[in-house]
């Protein structure tokens, strides 16, 4: 017996309601999308007030460590009860925690906040992506609808980068995060009155899987801190203990999922010949887009000297050209039947983009800088939404919810690892630089001023560094732009593991069969 929405009549029927109903998601979407771009112009600034460089990553890590976590739980649970309660509930903690985020004193409470912002962002992401699905079952309607989604989503992007660079340098960092307050209650009056609530099932609920979810949070808790922990001397001790703190938690998860009769992870989705390579090449691309959009403004703040709203607005054609692709690429897949030759084409455009993230210094003009930017988003555009819609295209429709959550987890878990694991290569590249310098200049005892290059973010920390050391002008100056040259170089070094990583995902893209997009 085929499947149908228990509670059809919930259905949106006319124009307004699917209107209002998708505005609902689209100011859910621009949230979440405000938040992700607005806070890599801020975090420089943010250090610079509260130190803690060492904590620089897991003001982002920490959002997508708990977001990964909840992606899984609520796309199942969504699939069981429905996902409209959970839009609701997660709207209201994003909210909340972006208000504690703002009123953060230190950089541990922070990330503590942080933490709690992730946990309603992936709820997010797990029942706003599969909800769309619900408005509109057909493929043709839902490719119109979509351009809509992926303007919103376009416009949080655009205007991410230069309100979080603006808001930073004009009325402080803190307004980066209350600046989520309206956009939250304002989607929070659309999704209650409009989104439908539909469940796909006449079954009653099954079971939490909420041993598998506690392991997965075990499993990417431990590969998380050995990531970030890697590289520092002062946390080595630890290191094994949490080595072997996550292999036995991993394979107790694959043992326990195979075993569980409703599985929070289905492996199976894992072993399809198209779901597979799908979950790997979106995690790949999350770890890529997320080193470009955290450190690029650290190199510019940094390493070029610029302000955070110089910064914010170079950054900013990155998020403008996602949208740009997302529109183009909405209009090209309405005409053709596979997305495979697009993924090929929005690679390429992400290749280009990192090659010349290596090359870019204080010299290079602006307007390059813009269009390597520009290319990597049209090259993220033509990406991630044709992976959706590949993902929505070949799930079973009662795996819908999680099949579409278990895409966004995965380019989660690999924004968290490209987070981790390339601020390890620059943390680790930049003191490596600075300690060969004070070595050449006979002057280690500056070394505890100088690795950490939250000095090169305030003119008053560099100040309070050329008094201390008694330095003179010259001196103290000369230092200062051996530091910055020695961030850029270590960014550089970062983009080139970056571009290694693009050319492994193309053959991840040979690997997905071409599927008809239309046929559901």
């Amino acid at each position: 017996m085929s499947l149908k929405a228990t509670d059809a009549p919930a259905r949106p029927r006319d124009f307004r309601q699917k209107l209002l109903a998708m505005m609902g998601l689209c100011f859910v979407l621009m949230m979440v999308a405000l938040d992700q771009t607005v806070i890599g112009t801020a975090l420089p600034t943010v250090i610079a007030e509260l130190n803690g460089f060492e904590l620089y990553a897991w003001v982002g890590t920490s959002y997508l460590l708990t977001s990964v976590i909840a992606v899984p739980i609520f796309g199942k649970l969504g699939d069981e009860y429905g996902r409209k309660p959970f839009v609701v509930i997660a709207i209201v903690l994003f909210t909340l925690a972006s208000m504690l985020c703002g009123m953060a004193q230190s950089m541990l409470q922070l990330v503590f906040a942080r933490a709690l912002q992730g946990i309603g962002g992936g709820m997010l992401v797990a029942t706003s992506f599969a909800s769309i699905p619900d408005i509109f079952p057909d493929t043709h309607e839902r490719l119109r609808w979509q351009v809509l989604f992926s303007t919103a989503f376009g416009l949080a992007n655009a205007v991410g980068p230069s309100i979080g660079g603006y808001l930073t340098e004009y009325w402080g960092w803190r307004w980066v995060f209350f600046v989520n307050l309206p956009v939250g209650i304002l989607s929070l009056a659309f999704i209650w009155y409009f989104l439908p609530k539909i469940r796909y099932s006449n079954q009653p609920p099954s079971r939490m899987d909420w041993l598998g979810a506690f392991l997965i949070a075990l499993t990417l808790g431990s590969l998380q801190l050995m990531v970030e922990w890697l590289l520092q001397d002062k946390y080595s001790v630890l290191l094994i203990p949490l080595g072997v703190l996550g292999i036995i938690a991993g394979f107790t998860l694959f043992w326990w999922e195979r075993r569980c009769e409703n599985p929070i992870l289905p492996l199976g989705m894992f072993k399809n010949n198209i779901l597979g390579p799908v979950f790997a090449l979106s995690s790949m691309m999350g770890f890529c887009l997320f080193a470009i959009m955290y450190y690029a403004p650290l190199m510019f703040q940094g390493g070029f000297g610029l302000s955070p709203n110089q910064a914010g607005i170079l950054v900013t054609p990155l998020a403008v050209f996602i949208t740009v692709g997302s529109i183009v690429n909405g209009r090209i897949m309405s005409r053709i039947d596979s997305p495979n030759v697009v993924l090929y084409v929005g690679l390429a455009a992400f290749l280009i983009s990192a090659l010349a993230m290596t090359q870019v210094t204080i010299l290079t003009a602006h307007i390059m800088i813009f269009s390597a930017m520009a290319l990597g988003g049209l090259g993220i555009g033509l990406l991630l939404p044709n992976l959706t819609l590949i993902v929505q295209a070949s799930a079973a429709r009662t795996q819908l919810g999680i099949a579409t959550a278990m895409l966004q987890s995965m380019r989660m878990v690999g924004s968290m690892m490209g987070a981790a694991v390339i601020g390890s290569i620059i943390s680790s590249q930049y003191t490596s630089k600075i300690h060969t310098l004070l070595t050449l200049k006979s002057a280690p005892e500056l070394a505890p001023s100088l690795d950490n290059p939250q000095i090169l973010f305030s003119h008053e920390k560099s100040a309070q560094f050329l008094q201390l050391f008694h330095l003179s002008q010259s001196e103290g100056l000369h230092l200062l732009t051996s530091a910055r040259e020695a961030l850029v170089t270590a960014v550089h070094d970062s983009q080139w593991f970056i571009t290694g990583l693009v050319l492994v995902a193309f053959w991840l893209a040979y690997r997905i069969p071409k599927v008809n997009i239309h046929s559901r």
